[in-house]
């Protein structure tokens, strides 16, 4: 039986093994093409290691040529870090007063907030051209980072792990003194960490990838994006892939470093959702 056991998990490993394997081979091929001379790129039998090198020539043209990487850069870690940090405060209160907070109403408005979630972001987008037009906010970036700070979704998922506090540390803080605040702050956040962290990743890599509303609320170059400018370079640059490579490693490569930084935290915030009491 020990046996059929150890053989049944070997299958298994190789399987996921090889699934893993087919997953990386696009990613693989595109750092690989960015790396290459562009008669390179297409050569068969592939060549996963470049024979001749040109990453200096594809980067810089990436980086210094005629679209400024650097500012596409700086304006997408701004947009998605101040994002992230309105958005996880917002969504992290929000979670903790329909938890924890006794108001009228409160699983009513929970309710309401849920069916905001429900409506597709692309039914709304006129609307809310016009309100940022109104407010001028069109073509700046505080209306970009305002579009992605308010999260139905980050409420609701926020709000489980709440639930999943021991109300005994609360009620104990409530005969000391403390009052809400004191209490979200000092007690509640630092035991949902894992959690915090999880949607701020999340929320990061959303951001980041957002390419609809930097398309339709931003109209000034300087202040586009890095999936916007990819695209733009992406079509300038026609057949030559060698840059178009370099170019989609450059605007993928701060989500790979926020992954490999994060993932405990993802991880134990999956760990923290799936226990109960």
């Amino acid at each position: 039986m020990r046996n059929q056991i150890s053989a049944g998990r070997i299958i298994i490993t190789i399987v996921m093994l090889v699934i893993g394997i087919a997953f990386l081979l696009p990613f693989i091929w595109m750092i690989s093409a960015s790396f290459k001379p562009e008669i390179d790129v297409f050569k068969y039998p592939i060549e996963w290691i470049p024979r001749h090198w040109n990453v200096y020539q594809n980067y810089r043209d990436v980086w210094f040529g005629d679209h400024p990487f650097a500012v596409y850069y700086w304006n997408s870690i701004k947009v998605c870090v101040l994002t992230t940090l309105i958005s996880v405060t917002v969504s992290s209160l929000a979670a903790y007063g329909f938890t924890h907070v006794e108001f009228k109403g409160r699983n009513a408005l929970f309710i309401i907030v849920l069916m905001t979630f429900m409506i597709p972001s692309y039914s709304i987008i006129v609307p809310q051209f016009i309100l940022f037009t109104w407010l001028q906010l069109f073509d700046t970036h505080l209306g970009l980072i305002l579009l992605g700070s308010f999260s139905a979704l980050g409420t609701f998922m926020l709000r489980q792990f709440f639930l999943g506090l021991h109300k005994e540390y609360l009620e104990a803080a409530v005969i000391d003194g403390a009052g809400h605040l004191k209490i979200f702050r000092s007690i509640a956040l630092p035991l949902v960490k894992p959690a915090l962290a999880t949607y701020a990743i999340l929320r990061f890599i959303w951001t980041w990838n957002d390419y609809t509303n930097p398309l339709i609320f931003i109209r000034t170059d300087t202040l586009e994006t890095i999936q916007v400018a990819i695209q733009k370079f992406a079509s300038e640059s026609g057949v030559f892939y060698s840059l178009i490579m370099a170019g989609t490693v450059s605007a993928i490569l701060p989500l790979i470093v926020i992954f490999i930084i994060g993932q405990k935290q993802v991880i134990e915030g999956i760990a923290l959702g799936g226990v109960k009491g």
